[in-house]
């Protein structure tokens, strides 16, 4: 990897460099093939005031090149801005060349079924079918049903009696209860 440290209307002292240095190795990280990096720091004055701009150009091999401007006023925080967001641009990269979109979701699909015979399953869920008799469905008293329904704040009750019969125990407006 080639590495690019300009200054402009600034001096580059070893701490700047030192910095920039450690702000490229943290782009190793992502695995992806770097074939230079140029870094230009440059030093303004707007409206009075000093403004200090970082400009990161990063070449990648068969991929499109990275460019991220970024400015500040101390030229450390410029630094660490740009590469933050170099960073955040080359984990996009990076996640979509190694991400989970290249394998189709009917791709995975297929070899799920491939190694499931459905009529198989299908015919061994039949066998393990058991009807279960429910307690909703055995024959009531109509004075259990009443006391049932004077204890909890329900309306109506819906049960069998002895003969087999449906029937709705419900309580009326004026606090009797009807049955149907």
């Amino acid at each position: 990897m080639n590495i690019s440290l300009t200054g402009r209307h600034i001096e580059l002292t070893d701490a700047i460099k030192a910095h920039m240095q450690a702000s490229i190795e943290t782009l190793s990280k992502y695995n992806m093939d770097i074939i230079s990096v140029s870094i230009i720091a440059s030093a303004q004055t707007k409206k009075g005031k000093e403004h200090s701009r970082v400009e990161f150009v990063i070449n990648l091999a068969h991929k499109n090149s990275i460019v991220i401007e970024q400015g500040d006023q101390d030229l450390y925080a410029a630094i660490d801005l740009a590469t933050s967001r170099a960073q955040k641009a080359m984990r996009r990269m990076h996640d979509k060349d190694n991400g989970h979109h290249k394998d189709g979701i009917n791709d995975a699909k297929s070899q799920a079924n491939e190694s499931i015979n459905l009529h198989e399953l299908s015919e061994a869920m039949e066998d393990e079918i058991v009807p279960v008799a429910l307690e909703l469905y055995k024959p009531r008293e109509v004075e259990d049903v009443l006391n049932d329904l004077k204890e909890n704040k329900k309306l109506f009750e819906i049960f069998i009696d002895n003969d087999g019969k449906t029937r709705v125990l419900y309580k009326r407006n004026d606090g009797k209860f009807g049955l149907y």
